[in-house]
């Protein structure tokens, strides 16, 4: 069964858009727990703009499941890696002008730098993911690297227009995640899903987890944060 991991880095995007202490993204990952999530994702950003370097380490403390990070493969991200000791880091690209994550990482053009993040990390006993396309290619180089897993992009699919071409983009997405499997990869998946979209995904047992944030706090903001998160959660469980 496939677990839910919430992204609370919008928790933090509303509280910085006024730069006021309010709302606290830690405060919304104890109570993501309690309403059933798996496991707690955050992006700590080279240029802050969400969650700040304090978040990351009161988050250490306060989660009770598993903390995974996402961030950039710089020398200063892995030196905050291995003071907080997340169980997970995943690897992610960075453009100071998105809006958020707009792909995965192309491991063709940063092959290197990547490799030896993932040697610094995982010397240290942090196992890490990578954000990638769903793309074989990348897939395999992932492996080739060392990764302990891989995140796919999800946001081609749910973008798709008209039943083709969200079949094809679904076919790339199921191809990567059984490929990885079959490299023996941990394969998450994750961007741009909601509680539309993540339907599609049933039967796909190849998915060990799904990261999910901004759908989740758009609903909390009608229903609540632990009713959206539960009702997420119970759809996820029945994928």
């Amino acid at each position: 069964m496939a677990s839910l991991t919430v992204n609370i880095d919008h928790i933090a995007t509303l509280r910085e858009a006024r730069k006021v202490c309010y709302p606290d993204p830690v405060a919304a990952a104890v109570i993501a727990e309690l309403a059933g999530a798996d496991g707690i994702v955050c992006h700590l950003r080279e240029d802050r703009r969400h969650i700040q370097d304090q978040d990351v380490h009161l988050l250490r403390k306060v989660v009770q499941t598993e903390l995974i990070l996402e961030m950039a493969a710089t020398s200063q991200m892995v030196g905050i890696a291995l003071d907080v000791r997340p169980e997970l880091v995943t690897l992610v690209p960075e453009n100071r002008e998105e809006i958020t994550t707009e792909g995965g990482l192309d491991l063709i053009v940063h092959s290197k730098s990547m490799g030896e993040t993932i040697g610094a990390l995982q010397n240290n006993g942090i196992p890490v993911s990578i954000a990638i396309d769903p793309d074989p290619e990348q897939v395999k180089l992932a492996h080739q690297l060392g990764a302990n897993a891989v995140e796919i992009h999800t946001g081609i699919f749910c973008e798709a227009m008209g039943q083709t071409q969200r079949r094809q983009t679904y076919d790339k997405i199921v191809d990567a995640a059984k490929l990885a499997k079959k490299l023996r990869l941990g394969v998450n998946a994750g961007h741009r899903l909601c509680y539309t979209s993540i339907k599609a995904f049933k039967g796909l047992a190849e998915i060990d987890a799904y990261r999910i944030g901004h759908s989740i706090v758009s609903r909390a903001v009608l229903v609540g944060l632990d009713r959206a998160v539960s009702e997420m959660r119970d759809l996820v469980r029945m994928l």
